[in-house]
């Protein structure tokens, strides 16, 4: 079965797809400045972007890792995350607080996906 890499560099690719699982890499906000739910709402749109370049989307997530700076974040990636997810395809997922690579991050989240 082949594996097949998109938007690498040497030390990682944002998406790597074997047969029909599709991994993305961790996704970050672009803009650190902003509070929680924006940065939730532009990882969920990287997250989209990269799953339909993939040939997959959101309705397919298998399992979710989410990694957010502060539990006191929590609530408010929630309430984001529950309104993206479409109802009765809720993932596996896991959520853990963490020192993400930079102090600004609030939130990153990793997926892997059915196509």
């Amino acid at each position: 079965m082949s594996i097949t890499r998109h938007h690498s560099n040497q030390r990682m690719s944002q998406i790597v797809i074997h047969g029909d699982t599709v991994y993305l890499a961790g996704q970050v906000a672009d803009d650190a400045s902003a509070d929680i739910t924006v940065q939730t709402e532009q990882v969920l749109q990287k997250i989209d972007n990269y799953l339909a370049e993939a040939g997959s989307d959101r309705s397919k997530i298998l399992s979710a890792q989410v990694w957010i700076a502060s539990m006191g974040h929590f609530a408010k990636m929630n309430e984001v995350w529950d309104a993206w997810v479409p109802e009765g395809q809720a993932p596996a997922r896991a959520c853990i607080e963490a020192r993400l690579a930079s102090p600004d991050l609030l939130v990153e989240i990793g997926i892997i996906a059915a196509r």
